[in-house]
């Protein structure tokens, strides 16, 4: 039997082997390093591996993250993996899309959306 084969999340001290333009992963133990501490704006997808609409908007938010990159921070949060931080912020349905800025929450959607709004949510705050 072989094991199953999965994409590895990458954690905050792999971020400077990471291309630019790529959306990071904050874990209940970064979460406030990369999101809350930011300089820049940082747009939040707080998803799950098994939710269908979160696989399907995944390719967009790695868009947004190239087309961002160096304006503001892309951030991928997987809710089994930080319950913690899903739970802070109040995250009961997924996808749910926030954008941070100067460590608060200032926009937010929840379920499936168009890429154009994912871009109209984060640069009023670029």
């Amino acid at each position: 039997m072989h094991p199953e084969k999965t994409k590895k999340t990458p954690r905050i001290e792999e971020f400077a082997d990471m291309a630019a333009g790529t959306a990071l992963h904050a874990t209940n133990n970064d979460f406030d390093t990369v999101v809350l501490q930011s300089d820049q704006p940082v747009f939040v997808d707080f998803w799950a591996a098994w939710c269908g609409p979160c696989r399907a908007i995944a390719p967009l938010v790695e868009e947004l993250a190239k087309e961002f990159d160096g304006k503001a921070k892309v951030v991928k949060v997987d809710i089994d993996e930080a319950g913690d931080i899903a739970g802070r912020y109040g995250v009961t349905s997924i996808p749910t899309l926030m954008v941070f800025k100067g460590g608060q929450p200032v926009e937010q959607q929840v379920g499936r959306i168009p890429k154009d709004l994912m871009v109209r949510m984060l640069s009023k705050h670029v």
